[in-house]
């Protein structure tokens, strides 16, 4: 059944719907099935995302046709692929009963839900939207960022730079005393540990007795240099309640450094609700989300879904302090330059997407997390793409794969924020310092690519 009479409205002027601010616009990527056409399948997204099915129902009213998605532009991109533009006004979004804040389990149930099984469409993709400014100011967006960390390490609130990072590596098989050995060995260096992402309370490393000796370590580390230290650990899980008792038994053990820890939730297996869970529950904690498993609908090999500018919106939306966000091409995972697109959207008041631009109205920032096969070489090119250092950068094998140990990793990652920052070519800085020109040694092939020459002035 063609439903474009109703569902299409190609006379909607865009600059006029963000004006008026009672609409969320979204973009999509998409290719009707063989046979389909696609203005008609676009006005069937757009019905089966909001009052509409594939049939005409007697229960239909004026006021029900009042609050339908309407398209509003579909055109050729090329290869097949079409895009159209949906207008979804924002009556049609859910309301929480207890306090009538928005939710983004009602933003992605119309906007990527039924729709994306249609039998006309082969698939289709969001790819941006615009989040009017009545609709934005009911989502929490985040209680802290970047900035509670500078002030608990005694930097500026302004500028206050990398804060360096590390995965402790195997993400899984340590026990409880070595896990936290590694911790105690960077953090005489660095400034910042998480969880993996799979880690929570296996049998080998009960979760009671691994925060019982990491919160020891912290304390023996920050006796040690004088400088707060930093842990992130997961309380993600399939109940809520247990994500609470988790979350309570990590700062009781904490407890005079429980300001010094973040909660890591996997956001995109975790869902919305463990999200909204950890930022409504725990407040005062940075609420650090990861992205696991994103890559099933964000990667450019997925043709459903959204894309990762779409994901970084609703996580800030939602109140990430801090989210990954890729290497942008300078780490191991799949990126490019461009994407600096993204950590624009996350930390600005306002920004351009790929499709649209969003004003956040003084919405809090959420901090690129960066991490992903980067040492302290890699870092000043990435600084230099991004325009400033202001992450939080997590080095796995960047600092344990330094071969003087992960103290020496850790001061390399440092290091070389600061010849970045006194804008010093790296390989003359890492001549007065030992650590920095140690990384060189650990990391020859990226040395040889991204330094020529630095054998001459280095030695090796």
């Amino acid at each position: 059944m063609d439903q474009s009479k109703r569902y299409c409205n190609f006379a909607l002027n865009e600059a006029q719907l963000i004006a008026e601010g009672r609409h969320v616009l979204c973009a999509y990527i998409f290719k009707p099935k063989a046979g389909f056409a696609p203005i008609a399948t676009a006005a069937h997204f757009a019905a089966e995302s909001s009052t509409g099915t594939n049939v005409e129902v007697c229960t239909t009213d004026d006021f029900t046709r009042g609050v339908d998605a309407l398209v509003y532009e579909v055109s050729e991109t090329g290869n097949g692929d079409w895009r159209m533009k949906i207008a979804y006004p924002i009556d049609l979004f859910d309301r929480n009963v207890i306090d009538g804040r928005a939710m983004i389990v009602s933003f992605l149930t119309l906007t990527i839900g039924n729709n994306q099984g249609m039998s006309d469409l082969e698939y289709a993709k969001m790819i941006d939207f615009h989040m009017p400014r009545a609709l934005l100011a009911l989502f929490d967006g985040p209680a802290m960022n970047i900035g509670a960390l500078w002030r608990i390490l005694g930097r500026p609130q302004v500028n206050g730079g990398m804060v360096v990072g590390t995965i402790i590596k195997p993400k899984l098989g340590l026990r409880p005393q070595p896990f936290a050995d590694a911790c105690h060995q960077f953090w005489l260096g660095g400034d910042f540990i998480k969880n993996d992402e799979p880690q929570g309370n296996q049998v080998f490393a009960p979760l009671k007795e691994t925060i019982t000796r990491v919160a020891d370590a912290m304390r023996r580390a920050q006796d040690a240099t004088g400088e707060a230290k930093l842990f992130s650990a997961n309380i993600t899980a399939d109940d809520p309640f247990e994500m609470i008792r988790r979350g309570e038994i990590i700062l009781e053990t904490f407890a005079e450094n429980a300001s010094h820890v973040a909660f890591l939730v996997d956001g995109y297996v975790g869902g919305p609700s463990a999200v909204t869970l950890c930022r409504r529950y725990f407040p005062g904690q940075f609420l650090h989300y990861h992205r696991a498993g994103h890559g099933a609908v964000t990667s450019r090999q997925s043709k459903r879904g959204y894309n990762v500018l779409t994901h970084m919106k609703m996580a800030r939306l939602q109140g990430a302090s801090g989210i990954h966000t890729g290497t942008m091409g300078f780490g191991k995972m799949e990126g490019d330059k461009d994407e600096r697109m993204v950590a624009y959207m996350l930390e600005r008041d306002s920004a351009d997407g790929l499709v649209y631009h969003q004003d956040w109205h003084g919405m809090l920032a959420t901090t690129p997390i960066i991490s992903g096969g980067m040492n302290a070489l890699r870092l000043p090119g990435f600084f230099d793409n991004l325009g400033h250092a202001n992450v939080i950068q997590t080095s796995g094998g960047g600092a344990f794969g330094h071969k003087a140990g992960p103290v020496a990793g850790a001061k390399s990652l440092r290091q070389a924020f600061e010849a970045w920052r006194a804008k010093v070519n790296l390989a003359d800085f890492a001549k007065d310092h030992p650590e920095l020109k140690g990384a060189f040694h650990s990391f020859p092939e990226d040395a040889d690519a991204l330094y020529p020459g630095w054998r001459e002035k280095l030695g090796g």
